[in-house]
């Protein structure tokens, strides 16, 4: 199988196309750095710098698409909403027209969102036929996945992931985390009732090889454990996991003052289930945050 990743360096990115490559299959990724896409994914991984490089006739089986700048990395001012809006539109967009011009179509497109989608929905049980909270970041999930829908027509499937927060080791959420938390200065984030819908890397990488090898599968689906926990939950099987006590909370208002609007992002959540990916009968390895920190935290 040939397979384009686009996002491919980025922290879910790298690990998949290690696996990809590991399983025999040739993989490329779209980067603006293709000198470094080897080097970063490992031996054999090709690297090119645009979709102009690689020819319509050549055969892709399946285009993974991962791009997106990181969402909560700093302070929404207008321009960074128009750049987080920009990294995910124009590449999808750009992926869409090139999967068009293809002598032949993949056989699958799969395209990463997220589950901003829904908004700040509260404790309200959400599966992927949920109506969402309409504010920022449900449109920009919105606008993403409406611009990887526009290649049905060009890939036999389309599947988008609803990514819940990813966790594994040297990256993701918590990266950020780990250093307060190991010193024992770590705690909820406001009143900790916030709902996290996680899941472990590892599961995610499975999701994709259960999406790309079960050619029934196609829509939408919620990539996420099936055991959302709060906040003030997290933040206890974390100090758990570590030995270290959990209990300095982070108040709201000193979030508020420091990040602005990003902080709704931080202190809201969404209680989030997996409903496809279950009745689909995917077999979650870390089905369970304890497994999941156990597992990371030891790596």
């Amino acid at each position: 199988m040939h397979v384009l990743v686009t996002g491919g360096t980025g922290f879910i990115g790298r690990a998949l196309c290690a696996r990809l490559k590991a399983a025999g299959h040739d993989v490329t990724v779209l980067s603006r750095r293709p000198a470094e896409v080897a080097g970063i994914c490992g031996d054999g991984v090709a690297g090119v710098g645009s979709l102009d490089e690689i020819s319509p006739a050549t055969t892709l089986d399946a285009v993974i698409n991962l791009a997106g700048e990181s969402i909560a990395d700093r302070r929404w001012s207008a321009a960074r909403k128009q750049q987080l809006i920009d990294s995910r539109l124009q590449t999808t967009r750009d992926l869409t027209r090139f999967l068009n011009n293809l002598s032949e179509p993949p056989e699958v497109f799969i395209s990463a969102s997220a589950v901003g989608y829904y908004g700040a929905t509260g404790d309200r049980e959400l599966d992927e036929n949920s109506p969402p909270v309409k504010e920022f970041q449900h449109e920009l999930c919105r606008r993403w996945e409406e611009a990887a829908r526009s290649g049905e027509t060009a890939a036999g499937r389309v599947c988008i992931l609803r990514l819940g927060i990813v966790l594994g080791p040297e990256g993701g959420a918590l990266k950020k985390m780990l250093p307060a938390f190991r010193l024992g200065l770590g705690g909820p984030i406001g009143d900790g009732r916030q709902w996290m819908s996680w899941v472990h890397r590892t599961d995610v990488l499975n999701m994709i090889d259960f999406l790309l090898a079960d050619t029934g599968q196609a829509g939408v689906y919620n990539a996420t454990a099936p055991t959302p926990v709060m906040n003030r939950q997290f933040a206890q099987q974390l100090g758990k996991a570590l030995g270290r006590p959990a209990v300095l909370p982070v108040p709201g208002l000193v979030l508020r003052m420091a990040l602005g609007e990003l902080s709704h992002l931080l202190l809201t959540g969404q209680n989030v289930r997996p409903r496809r990916f279950l009745k689909a009968g995917f077999q979650y390895q870390y089905p369970r945050l304890d497994q999941a920190l156990a597992d990371i935290i030891s790596s």
